[in-house]
């Protein structure tokens, strides 16, 4: 059986909320979904974050930064989403699989609760 979402909404706090044609309804936070982009460039910079580095410049801190959002979530054929994230971040191509992967479960009960928080 192909699982392929049937309703996607973004719920409180910054978070996209997918209905699954199984019944399954899974959550994901939009910062996690950004921290692990599958592109090739985010793949590398997770590598290379494990490395020891001679120096790094430095970044602004998250706090500081506005709150990450998702823009947009454009289909690729039949078997993936490229999302743009609101810090220009485009290049990531999320399989349903990987998706099913990263997504935490939600009863409708707890799908409510975060919804209420809007």
């Amino acid at each position: 059986m192909t699982l392929y979402p049937v309703q996607l909404r973004i719920v409180a706090p910054a978070s996209l909320l997918i209905e699954w044609s199984d019944g399954r309804r899974q959550q994901y936070p939009l910062a996690k979904l950004r921290d692990l982009c599958p592109c090739a460039s985010c793949r590398e910079k997770r590598k290379a974050d494990h490395s020891p580095s001679a120096e790094r410049l430095p970044v602004l801190p998250s706090a500081d930064a506005p709150p990450l959002g998702l823009v947009s979530m454009k289909p690729v054929g039949n078997y993936a989403y490229c999302l743009t994230f609101s810090d220009g971040h485009d290049t990531g191509i999320y399989t349903f699989e990987y998706l099913r992967e990263l997504g935490h479960e939600v009863l409708r009960d707890d799908q409510e609760a975060a919804g209420s928080h809007e």
